[in-house]
């Protein structure tokens, strides 16, 4: 046991000097912050550009719950899934376009099944119509919140030019959230949603395996290799953590709860530090394609799927247990929405969306400006082709001007 306590202690010490180790595993940035003072409780690396990847959901959210604290949202309004939404990448839940939720549902589907298609919709949503709007938005957040060295250009976190953040920015946002808005805590912690049959678990693997462990978002593309943003709560203090750029799901994990244990065994009033303290960094993200997806990369994260049917310890870290019982889902589901624009309050699809209504040429003059005439036109108008919102009737469910 001594001696598996010193190999940990290496392999921690080997990772957060940010050297690689041996068999060629590549060295993580991290940071984990005191959410109650700031402080910074460890940190390698942590000010280095990186590719968010689906970690930039937690910006869309946090815009999200902010307009709700404003109120010029509700939880009910109205999210519909436009065909540009529909377009996205995986992964997605895949609805058609027309199809009609509750902003907190998917807001739920977005953190936990990591939707790109429903984060782009809420996008779509929050900005009038315009992602191109919210993203202005996100990047205006950003700067508020001191985020010096992050950039967005999407909502959802898809491979692009130019969209990048670094661990202390992803601290800094992950407070921002715990602290602002600790009624909403649950959504980040959600470990699976059941969509009818379909149950779908949270990608974050140390819900229900990490004591404390309540949130918040996992991200991965080639270029950013394994991302997490993760929190726990004990005797009434939380930490959250970042971990970017692991080789794998387990080994970020592994690091993860690790880098959380030190913290919460790290008092912060022996730190002066605080995570605005950290200078900002420049250049490009760093890209590690080359080693997350080659096949030395992918025969890597296999030997470690292996090894779990061997280890003594779950994901080989003595600070995760295995979940003996099925995932706690919450229930999601289409309709149950307000009202919105050219569409009627509880509907889960819009008849014909997208599609014109055709309308008979009046057979008298006296029949154009009849009242039934006037509405038939009004709504053929908004549901013309090209109008990818129903001419934007999901324009935050009519609040727009």
């Amino acid at each position: 046991m001594r001696a598996k306590a010193q190999l940990r202690s290496f392999v921690l010490a080997a990772l957060l000097a940010g050297a690689p180790l041996a068999g060629g595993a590549m060295a993580a940035n991290t940071i984990a912050i005191d959410v109650a003072t700031g402080k910074v409780l460890s940190q390698s690396n942590a000010t280095q550009r990186w590719y968010p990847a689906s970690t930039t959901k937690l910006m869309t959210a946090y815009l999200a719950l902010k307009a709700l604290e404003e109120g010029s949202v509700q939880l009910d309004t109205p999210v519909v899934m436009t065909r540009d939404a529909a377009r996205q990448a995986p992964s997605k839940m895949g609805f058609p376009p027309g199809s009609v939720m509750r902003l907190d549902v998917a807001l739920r589907m977005m953190l936990v099944k990591s939707a790109n298609d429903v984060a782009y919709s809420i996008a779509q949503t929050l900005g009038g119509g315009s992602v191109e709007v919210f993203v202005a938005a996100m990047n205006r957040a950003a700067i508020d919140l001191g985020m010096q060295d992050t950039h967005y250009i999407n909502p959802n976190g898809l491979p692009g030019e130019g969209q990048y953040s670094s661990a202390k920015d992803l601290g800094i946002l992950g407070v921002a959230i715990r602290r602002q808005f600790p009624a909403f805590t649950d959504y980040f912690s959600t470990e699976a949603i059941a969509a009818g049959q379909a149950v779908m678990k949270n990608g974050n693997g140390l819900l229900g395996r990490y004591k404390g462990a309540d949130g918040m978002k996992t991200g991965y593309i080639c270029a950013s290799g394994f991302n997490l943003v993760a929190s726990a709560t004990r005797d009434n203090r939380t930490i959250v953590a970042v971990v970017l750029g692991a080789e794998g799901p387990i080994v970020r994990e592994r690091l993860a709860a690790e880098v959380i244990e030190n913290g919460f065994n790290t008092n912060p009033r022996s730190i002066r530090e605080t995570v605005q303290d950290l200078p900002h960094s420049e250049g490009p993200p760093a890209d590690i394609s080359a080693a997350v997806c080659s096949a030395a990369g992918r025969t890597q994260r296999a030997n470690e799927r292996e090894s779990e049917d061997t280890r003594a310890e779950t994901f080989g870290s003595p600070y995760l247990t295995e979940i003996t019982r099925p995932p706690a889902s919450v229930p999601v589901a289409l309709g149950g929405a307000a009202a919105g624009r050219g569409f009627d309050a509880g509907i889960s699809m819009i008849a014909a969306y997208g599609i014109p209504i055709p309308t008979p040429r009046p057979t008298e003059s006296g029949e154009a400006n009849s009242p039934e005439r006037r509405a038939l036109d009004a709504r053929q108008n908004a549901m013309r082709p090209g109008s990818d919102l129903l001419d934007t009737a999901d324009r935050v469910a009519g609040r727009a001007p």
